[in-house]
């Protein structure tokens, strides 16, 4: 009988913020979003912070080269994110691999492989549901599934790649709804 990977999540939510989501719904929609995006015998660790337009637009601005808010942001492990500023981030290194991205980590044989990190802006998630009449926890659904799939390699530069991932938020969100994990 195989056993079920490890797949451990981690919530930081800012305080004070009044989203009326408790973490053991924040950890269920996680779990979900991490079902749908990971492969079956595959774990991994993320985590997620809940927090405000002004940490959001810092971290937009700092690694991303975009002075704005926005709705949510995915740091991943793996996978490099895009870099819209009008120069590349500074990079800090003499390794070659270290330039090009290509980290090597070794952990230790009982550590559960880190995927990255979603942040979110409660603010902007608040905006996004009232804007299209929905719950803040629908909103907070989609962001972190969202969120989720960038970790692990999706994308939406290109119409193919948008069309696959709505696919896997679509498939997510359903599964999530399955469990009366979304609604007021």
């Amino acid at each position: 009988m195989s056993r079920s990977p490890t797949r451990e999540i981690d919530i930081i939510i800012d305080q004070p913020l009044d989203i009326e989501a408790s973490e053991d719904w924040l950890n269920m929609v996680m779990q979900q979003a991490l079902c749908v995006a990971l492969a079956d015998d595959k774990a991994g660790q993320v985590s997620l912070l809940l927090t405000d337009d002004v940490t959001v637009r810092d971290l937009n601005r700092k690694y991303r080269g975009l002075d704005e808010v926005t709705d949510v942001l995915s740091f991943s492990a793996e996978f490099p994110g895009q870099w819209e500023g009008p120069d590349q981030p500074k990079v800090d290194t003499q390794d070659e691999d270290e330039v090009s991205g290509n980290f090597s980590f070794i952990l230790p044989p009982d550590q559960v492989p880190p995927l990255g990190e979603v942040i979110i802006s409660c603010p902007q998630a608040q905006r996004q549901a009232s804007e299209k009449g929905h719950v803040l926890k629908q909103e907070l659904a989609l962001l972190m599934v969202h969120g989720v799939l960038h970790l692990v390699g999706h994308d939406h530069l290109e119409a193919q790649d948008t069309e696959l991932m709505r696919c896997r938020e679509h498939l997510a969100l359903q599964q999530i709804s399955q469990f009366n994990v979304v609604g007021p």
